[in-house]
């Protein structure tokens, strides 16, 4: 009998939990939810799948539903979360009839237009993410009425006017505000300050200027403030010191002004202070010197003068101390080694003096110091003191220690750094010569002793280094041969280099000329394997066995006194980018190997004892006359040979330098004698006709009629801009383009490529330019140049860098281009440390259709069709709203003046060039295409196309891409940036599915430009 009680109890019970759960399943979303979702998502594409299936809302993907303030049978939808699910279109006002919403995120998507009034009107609303989407418009003021708002994201948008301060007053809960990357503009409102709970306030990368509110300094609670990348001025205020909970505080690249207030002694949290790039002045407060809880110090880049004094008794935390390019003086800190977690310093271009500290010999934490331009004495000393430091792996000792002695050997105790990887001590005209001991430096990777004066010759140790990818030993004294085992270096031959962990964030400046204009690399990936012998009095053969050097990139010999052949197998460099072996004794002909040498952008031969005739196939009708002359050299393409005929006339050819007939030495004479006398004549009468005009004689003028030369000067002095769709510019004069970039600072360079330099420019009317001075001998009279850059400047899409003008001036061809505020791509994925981290795949993937839509018009739309010949990553460049503008085409056939047709020319980088430019000589559509495709795999990877420092089997991209999809493992590209925000693969995965089409090796089996834009535009 009681067993049947238990049993009727039990089957009683599962009764009530079976019609609680049929209750619960019969539960439907609210009619009212239902129609505004409707409404919602028939303004979006693609729609989710299950969202057409049924009329249960609570049961789309997305969809969070909660009935708990219901009594009858539909419940009320209480998330919506489509964060990263490409959706496309705009937002519907709909949005405003979920009364119940706590959590809106829609997310890494890209809806567009403005966002609706209604959705500023959810009163349950906690959470809104609409970030990393293209929103635009203003938040108006007085429409805010969110009161149980926590969080609020609109962050990489394109959202403007002024910032919503008064969104305080209807929103007192909030606790993080995130508006960076946007285009708020205007003065820094007060408001923003009512939001008493806010703990993370992140502005940067906007326009705002002026002051920092007062009524900031009273949120109690904030851990992070982020002003970054503004405008804003003025002196910072005192009163930031009362954010007494601030871990982060960045205000990098603004224009602030005055001292740094005396105020972070109660600031006990702050880890990371970033100030680089501002007008600060005085000294470093003692507060912040005195700082236990300070991990990371960046002040570079100011005008901070006074001695350095850092208590690092009590700044135990200090891990990174960045102070380069200030104005401190007086002797180094001697207590830095105190910092026991001190591990990276730059001290860089400022007025110390003296010497290193005897106490750094106790510095064991250090492993990044770089004292370079900082007029340092005592070399000996300082490395002698520096070698104690066993975990130093990085210095830089740059133009200090003028006129002083390397260290030899002597000493009984030899120098030794044992981990050292990377020491530069260039331009401090050091004497002596190379000393044995720093052959103990065995994981040495680059060596830098260039602009000295070393004497001697070049140690054959070092091709013992086996990780040694860079050396750099021009302009100095070096004789006798080249070492033999140069050509034996692993690390150019075969071995892959890797390195333990990136160096800082700390630029290296590395001098190229007498002229102080140079190359910064913020990496030391950045460096190109290299070997620069440049500039020394070296002589004997250049080594057959150099050609085993497969991985090099530059190899630089000129201005030496080599001799004999220029051995063909160099032909085996075939990563080669920069071959001069200029103005030297070589003898014989131009290897025709060298043909194949298809990376091949700058050679030089000039200035040699070569003769017959220069290679017409490959990269070599790319190079200009300067590459050949004074050389018994002739070419079909480039001087023509003795008998060859062009235009149906035999031309000459140029006469050797060093060799000359008698009788042409005898004519010489006497046209030297003739012209002597008619030049002397002629520049009588030019002295007393300037005279008579009271016009100034200029000494550099040649032997020419002057009155004709001073007209076409002052005509070419002026800068031609062209009147195109951007350009409302006031006439420019050479003049204004000297004074707007100081005379082609090196300060201004914003950008190297083969073509030349490109610098920074402010305009008279306040307006900013990038002018590009092109290198090397253009060919052209000014006339076929102004028509050439004339045809380029008719090359107009949003999707191209605008050619806003030209000047040809004496030497000097300037192109003058619309400034991109966000730099080139090649920056952000792999020279800024939080590039990859900032650039969301949205974003990537909006570059990329941009750069395919560039390509279009240039291949197909433009009128004559321009191929560009080097698309890679730092020729696409990104504007202030990240929208890509490809840039440097059509310069090819500005610098090769024998070619009629524009496809003829062969340019590129290593990585980036097709596999059969090897074998033809004539460029592609389909070749560009490829090089496209390169780029794609950088977008997804973030992986450079050839990188040395990458493990073996990794420095190739292509080959390590093709070998990881073989094995099943494609996801595993992907940069983990993007891949680990839980990104659906499918719309990377087409991606990828593009670029290998892009990178077939048959180029029939390539997309064309108008495919690849369609395939993009429908990821």
């Amino acid at each position: 009998m009681r067993v049947w009680v238990v049993v009727i109890v039990l089957t009683e019970l599962l009764l009530c939990f079976l019609w609680a759960s049929e209750s619960q399943t019969l539960l439907t979303c609210h009619p009212r939810d239902l129609e505004a979702l409707r409404d919602f998502i028939s303004n979006l594409k693609p729609k989710p799948d299950d969202w057409s299936i049924n009329d249960d809302c609570c049961n789309w993907t997305g969809v969070t539903c909660n009935n708990n303030n219901n009594n009858n049978n539909s419940s009320r939808v209480t998330k919506l979360e489509l964060g990263n699910k490409k959706l496309s279109g705009k937002l519907s006002e709909s949005l405003g009839a979920l009364d119940q919403i706590t959590v809106l995120n829609l997310s890494r998507n890209f809806i567009r237009d403005s966002i609706p009034l209604s959705i500023f009107n959810l009163t349950t609303l906690q959470t809104l993410d609409l970030s990393s989407n293209d929103l635009s418009g203003e938040i108006p003021p007085n429409t805010v009425n969110l009161p149980s708002l926590q969080s609020l994201d609109l962050s990489s948008n394109k959202l403007n006017g002024s910032l919503p301060s008064h969104l305080c007053l209807s929103s007192p809960r909030i606790r993080v505000i995130k508006l960076a990357v946007n285009y708020f503009a205007g003065d820094f409102p007060p408001g923003l300050g009512d939001c008493l709970l806010l703990e993370h306030l992140c502005l940067g990368m906007n326009n705002l200027t002026g002051i920092i509110p007062r009524d900031l300094f009273r949120l109690q609670r904030l851990n992070l403030l982020g002003l970054q990348e503004n405008r804003l001025s003025g002196p910072l205020s005192p009163e930031i010191g009362n954010l007494s909970a601030l871990v982060r505080l960045d205000v990098s690249t603004n224009h602030f002004s005055g001292s740094i207030p005396d105020v972070f002694g109660e600031m006990t949290r702050l880890k990371e202070l970033l100030a680089q790039s501002n007008r600060f002045t005085g000294g470093i407060p003692s507060s912040l010197s005195n700082s236990p809880s300070l991990n990371l110090l960046n002040l570079r880049n100011n005008s901070l003068t006074g001695l350095l004094r850092l208590n690092c008794t009590a700044m135990v935390g200090l891990n990174s101390l960045d102070l380069g390019t200030n104005r401190f003086n007086g002797r180094l800190p001697e207590n830095l080694p105190v910092c026991k977690r001190l591990k990276n310093v730059n001290l860089a271009r400022n007025s110390f003096g003296g010497q290193v500290p005897e106490s750094y010999k106790d510095f064991q934490s250090l492993s990044f110091f770089s004292l370079s331009n900082s007029s340092l004495s005592n070399i000996s000393s300082a490395l002698r003191i520096l070698q104690s430091c066993k975990n130093l792996t990085t210095l830089v000792l740059t133009l200090n220690f003028h006129g002083e002695a390397l260290p030899p050997d002597g000493d009984a105790t030899p120098l030794r750094f044992e981990k050292l990887k990377v020491l530069v001590v260039a331009n401090c005209k050091l004497t002596g010569s190379i000393p044995r001991w720093l052959s103990s430096s065995n994981d040495l990777q680059l060596l830098d002793l260039s602009w000295n004066r070393l004497t001697g010759a070049i140690p054959s140790w070092i091709g013992d280094f086996k990780d040694l990818f860079y050396l750099d030993l021009s302009n100095n004294s070096f004789t006798g041969e080249i070492p033999k085992s140069l050509t034996k270096l692993q690390s150019l031959t075969s071995r892959n280099i890797s390195l333990d962990e990136p160096s800082p964030d700390f630029p290296f400046f590395m001098k190229r000329n007498e002229s102080a204009r140079g190359l910064q690399y913020n990496q030391i990936v950045g460096f190109p394997p290299t070997i620069e012998l440049g500039h020394n009095n070296l002589s004997g053969p250049i080594w057959e066995e150099f050609g085993n050097l497969k991985k090099i990139h530059v190899f630089d010999l000129k201005w030496n006194s080599l001799s004999g052949s220029i051995p063909s197998s160099l032909s085996g460099m075939t990563s080669l980018e920069v071959l001069d072996l200029s103005n030297n004794r070589l003898s014989g002909s131009i290897p025709s190997s060298l043909q194949k040498l298809t990376f091949l952008s700058k050679f030089s031969v000039a200035s040699n004892n070569l003769s017959g005739r220069i290679p017409s196939g490959g990269q070599f009708q790319t190079f200009p006359n300067s590459s050949f002359e004074f050389n018994d050299l002739c070419g079909e393409h480039r001087l023509p040979c003795s008998g060859d005929e062009v235009n149906g006339t035999t031309t000459l050819i140029m006469h050797s330098r060093r060799r000359r007939s008698r009788g042409a030495e005898i004519g010489m004479a006497v046209g030297i004698a003739f012209g002597s006398v008619f030049l002397l004549t002629l520049l009588t009468l030019v002295v007393l006709h300037a005279r008579r005009r009271s016009v100034e004689v200029d000494p550099e003028m040649e032997e020419e009629n002057m009155n004709i030369k001073e007209v076409e000067e002052m005509g070419s002095k002026l800068v031609v801009l062209f009147r195109n769709n951007n350009n409302d510019k006031e006439d420019l004069s050479f003049d204004d383009i000297l004074d707007s970039t100081n005379n082609f600072d090196q300060a201004n360079i914003i950008g190297c490529g083969g073509f030349g330099l490109v610098y920074k420019a402010v305009l008279p009317d306040g307006s900013r330019v990038a002018i590009k001075r092109l290198s090397g001998d253009c060919g052209q009279i000014e006339r076929e140049f102004k028509a050439e850059v004339e045809t380029l400047s008719r090359a107009q899409h949003p999707n191209l860098v605008l050619l806003q003008g030209f000047c040809f001036y004496k030497t000097d061809r300037l192109l003058i281009y619309s400034y991109m505020e966000n730099g080139s791509l090649d920056y952000w994925l792999h020279e800024r440390n939080d590039g990859p981290a900032l650039l969301g795949w949205k974003t990537r993937l909006r570059i990329a259709q941009g750069a395919a839509r560039g390509l279009f018009y240039l291949h197909e739309a433009c009128d004559p069709h321009i191929l560009h010949r080097d698309i890679k990553s730092s020729n696409i460049l990104l504007d202030e709203n990240f929208d890509s503008h490809l840039a440097d085409f059509g310069l090819a056939r500005l610098m090769s003046p024998y070619d009629t047709h524009v496809s003829t020319d062969l340019v590129g980088t290593l990585g980036y060039i097709p596999p059969e430019y090897g074998q033809a000589s004539v460029a592609t559509f389909k070749g560009d295409v490829y090089s496209f495709g390169v780029v794609l795999l950088e977008l997804l990877t973030d992986k450079r196309p050839v990188d040395m420092c990458k493990p073996k089997g990794g420095r190739d991209l292509i080959s390590w891409v093709v070998r990881m999809k073989s094995e099943g493992r494609a996801s595993e590209v992907f940069d983990p940036f993007i891949h680990g925000k839980e990104i659906e693969e499918e719309e990377m995965f087409r991606v990828l599915e593009v670029a290998c089409l892009c990178l077939s090796h048959n180029p029939k089996q390539r997309p064309t430009t108008e495919q690849l834009v369609s395939w993009l535009d429908d990821v």
